[in-house]
């Protein structure tokens, strides 16, 4: 029994994920309140206050390329996230812009590192029978703190300070601290760069991983026109009661869906969902362009949910799969700094389009690049999914 179906939910495997699940809300939950808290306690300006949301970002991404080439430890985990509680904690020292910029940044590195260690530990820990519908798991937990995350910053707001938001993300990072003393890292858990190799860019990212980590910087970049958007657009066409209910609808279709893909590709194959899931994502778009009640935006909710819910996480299989066994570390950290500059760079890209499509033309724009994607992806990947099934399942 445990040969044909091996487990999946270990002591492990919960405990990596509980990690991942508080590390991204944290980055979401200080995302959806910093600019805010820039604008109130320093006088900020909006320039000023983008550049404090952006630059944790550009942490990330360089935590991601630092720690993708090393060999991934519980000793390497631990540091790394007392780094992150003593990042946090200059937060608390109000002193001016040039400080909260310089925190931020390095808070996003402790958050980058962080999330690739344990992403990374997680896909080794899998069984390679189940290792699609374990990354499928594995990614709720990213998809649960996407729609928590801001929702809890913004109560906070609402009703508290920002030094109880500054605590409460303190208090995440401590219990982390302690969830890893019982983490036990796989024995393949190998990221090891040649000396010869650590100049080349292949010491830094996974050359084979970029055309499928192109397609989640689209999909990233798209989906932050919604994250960064919605309640503005909401607002403007009168359902801004019903747009806090988005991403509740959001979560509870990825969490119905994405076991139910990831055992699906396990057996079938990546194209059986990835195509599907481009067309809902982008027909989904399109019906948020023309939304007139609280009704069909929930709709577009659920419709997100099975679009790029599913695409982000059988895309990391992907990378996964196309990977060497000791170059995982690097793919994980590839597939995801392509995701982090995708929701980086979103916003203030999009930013710039709104004044001249307005937010429906966004979305139309939004919606047809998402289903222009569809031929991307047959070439980079789509068609030759055959000769990388084995992969796949192995």
């Amino acid at each position: 029994m445990n040969q044909t179906n091996p487990k999946l939910w270990t002591k492990n495997f919960i405990a990596l994920s509980s990690v991942n699940f508080t590390m991204t809300l944290i980055f979401f939950l200080l995302n959806a309140t910093i600019i805010l808290y820039a604008i109130n306690e320093f006088n900020a300006s909006t320039s000023q206050a983008g550049i404090i949301a952006g630059i944790f970002i550009i942490g990330s991404l360089l935590g991601r390329l630092f720690i993708g080439r090393l060999i991934q430890t519980k000793k390497i985990l631990m540091t790394w996230l007392l780094f992150f509680i003593l990042t946090t904690l200059l937060y608390f020292t109000h002193l001016n812009i040039g400080f909260l910029i310089l925190s931020r940044f390095l808070n996003g590195i402790t958050v980058g590192v962080v999330t690739t260690v344990v992403s990374t530990s997680a896909v080794l820990s899998l069984p390679t029978s189940r290792k699609g519908e374990g990354i499928s798991y594995f990614a709720i937990s990213t998809a649960l703190a996407t729609g928590i995350g801001p929702l809890i910053g913004l109560k906070m707001s609402q009703n508290s300070n920002f030094d109880m938001i500054f605590s409460f993300s303190l208090l995440l990072g401590i219990i982390n601290l302690i969830i890893a003393v019982l983490i036990k890292f796989p024995t393949n858990n190998i990221t090891e760069i040649k000396k010869e190799q650590r100049m080349k860019i292949s010491a830094f990212i996974e050359p084979k991983v970029i055309p499928i980590a192109t397609l989640m910087f689209i999909m990233a970049f798209s989906f932050s026109g919604i994250v960064s958007y919605l309640n503005v657009y909401a607002s403007e066409i009168g359902l801004l009661d019903t747009a806090s209910f988005f991403f509740m609808v959001y979560t509870v279709f990825v969490l119905i869906s994405r076991p139910f893909t990831g055992r699906i590709m396990d057996k079938k194959g990546a194209n059986i969902i990835i195509y599907p899931a481009l067309l809902i994502f982008g027909a989904g778009m399109l019906l948020l362009s023309s939304v007139t009640t609280g009704v069909s935006l929930l709709i577009v909710g659920a419709l997100v949910a099975l679009g790029f819910g599913n695409i982000s996480s059988i895309s990391q299989s992907i990378a996964i799969s196309l990977a060497e066994p000791h170059r995982v570390g690097l793919a994980t950290a590839t597939f995801f700094i392509f995701y982090d500059l995708g929701n980086g760079f979103g916003p203030s890209i999009i930013g710039l389009l709104i004044p001249l499509t307005g937010y429906k033309g966004l979305y139309v724009i939004l919606g047809l690049i998402i289903l222009a994607s569809v031929l991307f992806y047959h070439l980079m990947y789509g068609k030759n999914e055959r000769n990388n099934k084995k992969q796949l399942i192995n």
